[in-house]
C-alpha cells in the first residue's frame, strides 16, 4: 500500500502549495500557525517510512479487518439491470470508513509527539473511530459533537463515552457538524503544544484534505485489486458515493481521478429539496468562501454568512465541501448529483430488503441515484458503502410504513 504515491502530476490532487486548482490552502490564525506548519512539513515524511506504513498497514489488517469486501450485489444489479458491488466500509471496525483515517492520524499524531486527541463528529461515526484509537493507544481524548447531533446520534455519543472519550456540546449555530468543528479549532488554538486534532473528513487547512485522502485511499486501492479478481480489469465504469465533506468519496475516488472513462458520481444531501432551504446540495448551491481554514465552495449569503444546512443525514448536514470535491465539481471531472431526504430513506429501506443489508443515511444517498443513472447491463458500478445502519436505526423507524 503506498500512500505517499506522488500525485504532483495529477490535476486532480494538491499541488505544493497544498490547492487543488482554485481550491485548498490554510486560511488560519496566527495562533495556529505553529501546528500546522508542523504537520505540513513533517506528514510526507512521516507516512513515507516504511516502519509507519507497515505499523499502519497491519493495524488496518488485525485490527479494522481489512480488506473490506467487495460485494456483488446480485439482486440490486437485477433491479438496476448493471452489474452492481458494494464497497463493504460498513464491516470495517466501528462501522465505517472513518477508521481508516484515525489509524493513520493516530500513529502521525504519536510521532509528533502528542499527548492529547480532539475531534469533530457529526453522525458520531468518525467520533467514535476517534474515541477507539485513543483508548487503542492510551491517549486522552475530547470529542466536539452538536448538541442537536447528541439528540439524534445518541448510541455512538454512548460508545464514545465506553471508549472514554469526553463528548463536549457545541451549542451555538445549527448545533452540528459545522459548530462541533468550530470548537475543536478554539481548543487546538488554546492547546497548541501537546494536542493533535483529527479532523474527519477532507476539509481544513492543507495537509489535512490530502492527509486524510491519502489515509483513505486504501478504498479505492482495494477495489482495483478486488475488480481485477472478479471480472478481469482493475477500472469499474463508475463509482459512487456520498460527499458532505467528502472522506469517503475522497477514498473511492483516489485512484480513479485520473483515469478519465471511470465514471465518478459524488451523491450530496438535498434535504427537503435542493431550493427549500433545507438542503446541504453545496455545488449546486455554493460559491467560493472560505471555511474551516480551506478557500472551498461554500453555502452562503450575499454578505458572506454561511447558509445552515439540512439534512436526515448528520454526517452530510456541512455548508461546505472538501476542496478536492470542489475541484472534481468545477472541473467536471465528477458529476454531483444530490439526493433528498425521501429518497435516501427509500434506498435504505430498498438495499435493506433486496440485500439484507441496512446502510446509513450517508450510504443511502449514494444508493438513491442508481435509478437516475443511464446504466447499461454490461456497466461494472461501484457503490461506496461507507457505514452501517445501525445508528440511524431510529430515523429508520420513524419512517417506516
Amino acid at each position: 500500500m503506498d500512500i505517499a504515491v506522488n500525485t504532483s502530476q495529477s490535476k486532480y490532487h494538491v499541488n505544493k502549495k497544498g490547492y487543488y486548482g482554485d481550491f485548498g490552502g490554510a486560511y488560519i490564525p496566527e495562533m495556529l500557525y505553529p501546528n500546522v506548519e508542523e504537520l505540513k512539513e513533517q506528514y510526507m515524511q512521516i507516512i513515507s517510512d516504511p516502519a509507519f506504513q507497515q505499523e499502519f498497514e497491519q493495524l488496518l489488517k488485525d485490527y479494522v479487518g481489512r480488506p473490506s469486501p467487495l460485494y456483488f450485489a446480485k439482486r440490486l444489479s437485477e433491479k438496476y439491470k448493471a452489474k452492481i458491488y458494494l464497497k463493504r466500509e460498513d464491516l470495517n471496525h466501528t462501522g465505517a470508513h472513518k477508521v481508516n483515517n484515525t489509524i493513520g492520524q493516530i500513529l502521525l499524531a504519536k510521532r509528533l509527539g502528542k499527548k492529547r486527541i480532539i475531534a469533530e463528529t457529526g453522525a458520531g461515526q468518525h467520533g467514535v473511530a476517534t474515541a477507539t484509537v485513543c483508548a487503542l493507544m492510551g491517549l486522552e481524548c475530547v470529542v466536539y459533537m452538536g448538541s442537536v447531533d447528541i439528540q439524534r446520534q445518541a448510541p455512538n455519543v454512548a460508545r464514545m463515552r465506553m471508549l472514554g472519550a469526553t463528548v463536549v456540546p457545541a451549542t451555538s449555530g445549527s448545533k452540528t457538524l459545522k459548530d462541533a468543528t468550530n470548537e475543536a479549532i478554539r481548543d487546538w488554538i488554546n492547546n497548541p503544544v501537546d494536542t493533535h486534532y483529527i479532523i474527519g473528513s477532507v476539509v481544513g487547512p492543507h495537509p489535512y484534505p490530502d492527509m486524510v485522502a491519502r489515509f483513505q485511499s486504501v478504498i479505492s486501492e482495494e477495489i482495483r485489486q478486488q475488480l481485477v479478481e472478479k471480472t478481469g480489469k482493475p477500472d469499474p465504469d463508475y463509482v459512487i458515493a456520498c460527499v458532505g465533506g467528502g472522506s469517503n468519496a475522497a477514498g473511492a475516488f483516489f485512484h480513479f481521478t485520473d483515469a478519465e472513462k471511470v465514471k465518478l458520481v459524488a451523491v450530496e444531501a438535498a434535504g427537503q429539496g435542493v431550493n427549500s432551504g433545507f438542503s446541504a446540495a453545496t455545488s449546486q448551491l455554493g460559491r467560493p468562501g472560505i471555511i474551516h481554514a480551506s478557500k472551498t465552495l461554500l453555502m452562503q449569503t450575499d454578505d458572506g454568512q454561511i447558509v445552515e444546512p439540512h439534512s436526515i443525514s448528520a454526517g452530510l448536514d456541512y455548508p461546505g465541501v472538501g476542496p478536492m470535491h470542489a475541484n472534481l465539481y468545477t472541473t467536471g471531472r465528477a458529476l454531483f448529483l444530490n439526493a433528498t431526504d425521501d429518497e435516501s430513506l427509500a434506498a435504505g429501506y430498498e438495499l435493506s430488503l433486496l440485500e439484507g443489508i441496512i446502510p446509513a443515511l450517508e450510504s443511502a444517498h449514494a444508493l438513491a441515484k442508481l435509478k437516475d443513472l443511464s446504466l447499461k447491463p454490461e456497466d461494472v458500478v461501484v457503490v461506496c458503502l461507507s457505514g452501517r445502519g445501525d445508528k440511524d436505526l431510529e430515523t429508520y423507524i420513524k419512517h417506516l410504513k
